[in-house]
């Protein structure tokens, strides 16, 4: 079947490649790079990418962009940073805008970020597989396209380019192995699903897991009637989420530029344990390495406080050890105690989904589904492949990426058009 050009897609009708194969069943040629993943990493790679003249086709399993955001999020979050480091290549947030916006405010950024470049993926397309054929140096990526009455379509497109902007939390990850979840009968659920405090008002719940979304969660539960209990296995850092009025955040970012991180670590302790207390008194053991050394060795985040560690220290919250195993009822904690729970919130994080479609090894590993380079030299593979959201920096660094994707992919197509000019000079 002859390769079809993506301005069947309705795109930028670049003209088609010459390539004929009778086995797929569909085949676009697309001109431009493809781009897997409409959240905010793949927004920001397709509107820098049209900022310098560079065509796109953005895939989105999804029927909408940001789906994440928009889905599986729970409605009273706010960002966790404040938004001048939220902020996606180009496009500033609206004015009045607060510090910390909310999560509709910046969904509502992200549809407006969309419109501003014409970023308009092809909703409802899940990729099967994408791998790179060395025969004719381009990648081929098969996508089942929804159709109508539910009917999926086969189509494969082919692109010098692949940037992979699925991101650090594509799937959710539920916990294997605990015995007696299955004779439970309380509801189980995963933070990905939760919505509201409200729906449990007046129940027992407990959340499985201590980062910033199970304080969150918990928080948010404590807030709306319910009785929360939050299990933490692990020691963890707590800081607040602001000092002195500036956002912790923004004060390490700056610190770190002048003076040796475990400086910065040790006067972020002093002033957490002025702000906050001793978090241990309260179940909540800090490690012996400062935080941000855990966050720049592991990518793992301390716990910026936005008022749950008031309520633990209340006695609203509690905190309890680990789950041994599950009860018809509840849960037996790893000290034997038992315990009824009407429903059990996962707040077990999330996983890149990379190593179930993307036939390499080379850039990403198959284990974690994330680069095997570290930021900031995560973002560019061989031929043509690149990744977006995988820095363990939040926005800030899918920001980074995007730019540096858009540049690298913006020279090569330059370049690759002069080469066109001089050849239909040449003829």
């Amino acid at each position: 079947m002859p390769l079809l050009s993506h301005g069947d897609l309705q795109l930028d009708g670049e003209p088609s490649a010459a390539l004929h194969d009778d086995v797929a069943p569909r085949r676009v040629w697309v001109p431009g790079p493809v781009i897997v993943g409409a959240g905010p990493s793949g927004l920001a790679t397709a509107a820098c990418l049209k900022a310098r003249g560079v065509p796109s086709l953005v895939l989105e399993r999804d029927a909408c962009v940001a789906a994440s955001w928009r889905h599986r999020t729970y409605e009273r979050m706010r960002l966790h940073l404040p938004r001048c480091f939220c902020e996606l290549p180009l496009v500033p947030f609206p004015a009045g805008t607060p510090p910390y916006p909310t999560r509709d405010q910046f969904i509502a950024y992200l549809d407006a970020y969309a419109r501003a470049f014409a970023v308009e993926p092809l909703l409802g397309a899940r990729v099967q597989a994408a791998a790179y054929d060395s025969a004719i140096g381009f990648w081929r990526v098969t996508v089942d396209v929804d159709g109508e009455g539910a009917v999926a379509t086969t189509t494969e497109f082919v692109s010098r380019w692949l940037v992979v902007a699925t991101g650090e939390n594509a799937e959710p990850v539920w916990p294997e192995g605990v015995e007696g979840m299955d004779v439970y009968r309380g509801a189980v659920m995963h933070t990905s699903t939760y919505k509201r405090g409200d729906e449990f008002a007046g129940k027992k719940v407990l959340v499985v897991g201590c980062g910033n979304s199970g304080m969150e969660v918990s928080l948010d539960l404590c807030n709306n009637g319910a009785k929360a209990s939050m299990v933490v296995r692990d020691k963890l850092h707590v800081l607040p989420r602001d000092i002195l009025g500036i956002s912790t955040f923004g004060l390490s970012v700056f610190l770190l530029k002048w003076f040796p991180i475990e400086w910065v670590d040790a006067l972020f302790l002093f002033c957490s344990r002025l702000i906050l207390g001793d978090t241990a008194k309260y179940g909540l053991q800090r490690p012996k390495i400062g935080p941000l050394q855990i966050k720049k060795s592991t990518g793992k985040t301390p716990v910026l406080d936005i008022g749950a560690l008031r309520k633990i220290r209340d006695g609203e919250i509690k905190v309890v050890p680990a789950i041994n195993r599950f009860t018809e009822g509840g849960v037996e904690f790893a000290d034997g105690c038992k315990e009824d729970f009407d429903a059990v919130i996962l707040a077990t994080g999330y996983k890149s989904n990379v190593p179930s479609w993307l036939k390499e090894d080379e850039f990403f590993s198959e284990s974690d589904g994330f680069p095997r380079k570290a930021f900031p030299h995560s973002w560019r593979g061989k031929n043509g492949l690149y990744a977006t959201g995988f820095t363990r920096r939040g926005l800030m660094g899918s920001s980074y990426d995007a730019s540096r994707i858009a540049a690298d992919i913006a020279n090569q197509w330059s370049e690759a058009l002069a080469r066109n000019i001089v050849a239909h000079n040449d003829a």
